[in-house]
C-alpha cells in the first residue's frame, strides 16, 4: 500500500534524524541474567519507595533513595549501559538504595553527614535529579556555623548517565578548604543551560536545606564544558557569587563555533539575536559584581575563550584575573592548580559584599533582570542591550540607564537603619525623584520618556521576568505537554504535530533526563493552568484548550488560513509555533507545537545548544523536519514588549554587522 506523501516524508525524516550523532550513544547489550537480576532489584526498590511515600514526613529525604532507582531503571529502559562494568555499578546502586530505604523506614538518614550522592525533586517535570556532596572532615552533625559552598559543573561527558554519575567518587575537583563541595549533575550534558541552569539553583536550594551554607561565600567553578557553564552562570548571576572560576570552556557561540567561517551559511537573524540569551561575552560587564578568576592551559585551544573574555572585559573597563598552566593542554597543571585554589580560598574566606555601594547590570532579557539590590521590571526593547549603573551617594541613589522602562530597588544596606530612613531621593538619568519605599521596594517607570515614581500601571500584558520568550524559556519551569484528542483540521498538520510531540518527549528525556509530563486536552485542571506552562499540540479542531484560548492569541487560524499580523498562509501546508502568556492565566505561558528548539544537529557541540526559534514562527510543512528545524520557516519574529506583533527591523539591524 502506498503511503500518503506527508507520511512517507515523516518516515524519511525519522531515518535522517536517526543518522545524526546520538548523545548519549547507544549502549552495549548486557547479559540476560544480569538484566533479569537488575529488573527484579529495581522492582523491589520501587515497592520500597512507594511504601515510604505514604509517610509525608519522609518526603524531603525520599529523593535520596529515588535517585538510585531512577539511575538503574533508566539505564535498563533506555539501554544506557555503556560498559559491562556498569552492571556492577547498577547492583551497587540498588544495594545502596535499599539500605537507605531501610534506614528511612526506621527514622534514620545516616548519609546526611557523609560525602556521597543525594537527590532533589525538580519543579520543572517532577523528576528526581542527583547531585553529589563532599562534606568537610571538620564538619560534624549539629554544627550550624555557616561555611563556604563550592558548586562544581562537570565537563562534557556523552556517557555520563545518572548511573555513571552516582558511581563516581565523591572527591572535590578543587580544594574547598573547610567548605562544602557540591558536584552538579546539571541534567546531563548541556553546559548548564535551560533546565541545566535551573538545576543549579534547585540543587543549591536543596543543599542549603540540609547544610549550614554561608550565602556570602558561594563559589561557582568548573572545567571544559563546566568552564563554559561557569562563564555564563558567573556573568548572568554575578551578584550571587563570592567568586567564579571558569576553567577552559567556551564563552560565546559565533567565535567558538567559527559560525561565520568562509563557506558557511550564516544562521538566520533571529538565531543570531538569540545568542544573546547565553553568550557570556554579551554579559561580561556584569563581572564587575563578583571576583572572577579564570584558568587556562597554556597550549589548550580553549584558552582562546579566556583570551576573548579578557578582551571583551577590557572593553568594559574590567581586568580579567587569570592563572595559566605552563606548557599544559586541556587540564589543570598541578602547581598552578594549587595557586588557583589558594586564591579562590582567600576570596571565599572574605566573602562577597552583601551591601555593595555600586551595582552594574547589563541584560538583553528580563530572564536576567536582577543584580544585588537592582531589579529591572521592564525593557524598552528585548534583545537589545540594556544597562543600569546605580550608586549610593549619601542619602541619594544615582542611576544611569539604557533601554530600561521600569526599575525596582531593594535596600542597598545589609544592616543598620532601613533604607526608607537612609535613602531620601533617587536621581535617574538626571531626574531627581523623592524616595517612596514600600514592601515591594522603591519602584519607578518611564512615562512619555520621563521617569516617574511607582510601578507600571497599565493592565495590558507586557513582557516581564518569567514571561519574556523565546519558546525555550517555557522549559526552565514547570510545564505540561497537552495532547490533542480531537480530529485535526488537516491530516498533514495533525501528523506533523503528532510526530513533533513524540520527538519532543523523546528529546526531553535524552537531553534533559526527565519524563515530559503529558495530559490529554480534556483532562487539564485549574491547578494545571495555575501552576504550569501549557504546551499545546495540534490545532484548534484537535486541541480543546487551544480552541478555547485561540480568540485571545495573536494568530488567526481556521481550515483555510493561518495568519499572524498582516501575513497569511495556507492552513493546509502550514502550522504555527508560538509562545505567549496563557489567556487563562497570564502569569504562565502557553506554547504551541514545540518543545525546546535546538535539535539533534546541535549534539556536536554544547555551544550550539542555543534557541533556534524566536517568539513565533510559521512552519511550512512541505519542507520536511530535519536535525536543525521542524520544517521550512516561512516567517518568524519576536513579539513586542506588550506581546504585540511588531516590526523587527531594529533587531535585524543589530546583527547585520556580522
Amino acid at each position: 500500500m502506498k503511503l500518503p506523501a506527508f507520511l512517507a516524508t515523516l518516515l524519511f525524516t525519522s531515518a535522517l534524524l536517526a543518522a545524526e550523532k546520538q548523545v548519549p550513544p547507544p549502549g552495549v547489550k548486557i547479559p540476560d541474567a544480569d538484566r533479569r537480576e537488575l529488573e527484579s532489584g529495581a522492582a523491589l526498590l520501587a515497592r520500597d519507595i512507594e511504601s515510604l511515600r505514604t509517610q509525608p514526613k519522609l518526603a524531603p529525604l525520599l529523593p535520596d533513595v529515588e535517585v538510585f532507582h531512577k539511575a538503574v531503571h533508566d539505564a535498563l529502559a533506555h539501554d544506557e549501559f555503556f560498559d559491562l562494568k556498569q552492571v556492577g555499578a547498577a547492583k551497587n546502586a540498588l544495594k545502596e538504595g535499599a539500605e537507605r530505604a531501610r534506614a528511612l523506614r526506621g527514622g534514620n538518614a545516616p548519609w546526611l553527614t557523609m560525602s556521597g550522592v543525594r537527590g532533589y525533586r525538580s519543579r520543572i517535570d517532577g523528576s528526581v535529579q542527583p547531585y553529589s556532596v563532599v562534606v568537610p572532615a571538620s564538619w560534624k552533625a549539629g554544627d550550624k556555623s555557616p561555611r563556604p559552598l563550592w558548586l562544581w559543573m562537570h565537563g562534557r561527558g556523552e556517557n555520563l548517565s545518572e548511573l555513571a554519575f552516582i558511581a563516581g567518587k565523591p572527591a572535590p575537583d578543587l580544594d574547598p578548604g573547610n567548605g562544602f563541595f557540591v558536584k552538579l549533575y546539571g541534567r546531563f550534558c548541556n553546559a548548564n543551560k535551560f533546565a541545566g541552569e535551573t538545576d543549579l539553583f534547585e540543587t543549591m536550594e536543596a543543599v542549603r536545606r540540609f547544610y549550614p551554607v554561608d550565602p556570602q561565600r558561594i563559589v561557582v567553578c568548573g572545567f571544559s564544558m563546566g568552564g563554559a557553564s561557569t562563564w555564563h552562570i558567573a556573568a548572568h548571576h554575578a551578584g550571587l557569587w563570592a567568586a567564579a572560576s571558569p576553567g577552559a570552556g567556551f564563552a560565546d557561540t559565533a567565535v567558538y563555533g567559527k559560525v561565520f567561517a568562509e563557506g558557511k551559511e550564516p544562521p538566520p537573524w533571529w538565531e543570531q539575536v538569540l545568542w544573546r540569551f547565553y553568550d557570556a561575552t554579551d554579559y561580561a560587564s556584569n563581572l564587575a559584581n563578583t571576583s572572577l578568576v579564570a584558568y587556562s592551559g597554556e597550549i589548550d585551544p580553549q584558552k582562546a575563550s579566556a583570551d576573548l573574555m579578557e578582551k571583551v572585559m577590557a572593553g568594559e573597563g574590567l581586568k580579567l584575573e587569570r592563572f595559566i598552566g605552563p606548557n599544559t593542554a586541556h587540564k589543570y597543571e598541578p602547581n598552578t592548580k594549587k595557586d588557583l585554589e589558594k586564591r579562590l580560598g582567600e576570596i571565599a574566606a572574605k566573602g562577597r559584599d552583601p551591601s555593595p555601594a555600586k551595582v552594574h547590570l547589563t541584560t538583553y532579557t528580563l530572564r536576567y533582570n536582577r543584580m544585588n539590590w537592582v531589579n529591572v521590571d521592564a525593557l524598552e526593547r528585548h534583545w537589545l542591550r540594556a544597562d543600569v549603573d546605580a550608586a549610593v551617594a549619601g542619602d541619594r541613589i544615582v542611576i544611569k540607564t539604557r533601554n530600561v522602562a521600569a526599575l525596582r530597588f531593594f535596600s542597598p544596606f545589609d544592616t543598620g537603619a532601613p533604607a526608607s530612613e537612609r535613602i531620601r531621593q533617587f536621581e535617574i538619568d538626571g531626574t531627581v525623584i523623592p524616595a517612596a519605599w514600600n514592601k515591594a521596594g522603591a519602584q519607578f517607570h518611564k512615562e512619555n520618556g520621563a521617569w516617574k515614581s511607582g510601578p507600571v500601571t497599565s493592565t495590558a500584558p507586557r513582557k516581564t521576568h518569567g514571561l519574556t520568550g523565546p519558546v525555550d524559556d517555557a522549559f526552565m519551569d514547570s510545564f505540561i505537554f497537552v495532547r490533542p484528542t480531537g480530529k485535526p483540521l488537516h491530516e498533514r498538520v495533525g501528523a506533523w504535530s503528532k510526530s513533533e510531540m513524540e520527538r519532543a518527549m523523546a528529546e526531553w528525556r535524552r537531553v534533559f533526563r526527565g519524563d515530559a509530563p503529558v495530559k490529554n486536552d480534556t483532562s487539564i485542571t485549574a491547578a494545571d493552568i495555575a501552576n504550569s506552562n501549557l504546551v499545546l499540540w495540534g490545532d484548534p479542531a484537535s486541541n480543546a484548550v487551544l480552541a478555547k484560548i485561540l480568540p485571545k492569541l495573536p494568530i488567526r487560524w481556521d481550515a483555510a488560513t493561518l495568519a499572524i499580523g498582516d501575513q497569511k498562509f495556507n492552513a493546509i501546508d502550514h502550522a504555527p509555533i508560538l509562545i505567549f502568556p496563557n489567556p487563562l492565566n497570564p502569569n504562565r505561558y502557553v506554547v504551541i507545537n514545540s518543545g525546546f528548539t535546538f535539535r539533534e544537529g546541535s549534539a556536536q557541540s554544547n555551544a550550539q545548544q542555543t534557541p533556534k526559534l524566536p517568539d513565533w514562527a510559521i512552519v511550512d510543512l512541505r519542507t520536511p523536519p530535519d536535525a536543525h528545524l521542524p520544517g521550512g520557516v516561512a516567517g518568524a519574529g519576536f513579539f513586542g514588549e506588550q506581546w504585540q506583533v511588531e516590526d523587527n527591523s531594529a533587531l535585524k539591524d543589530s546583527v547585520r554587522k556580522n
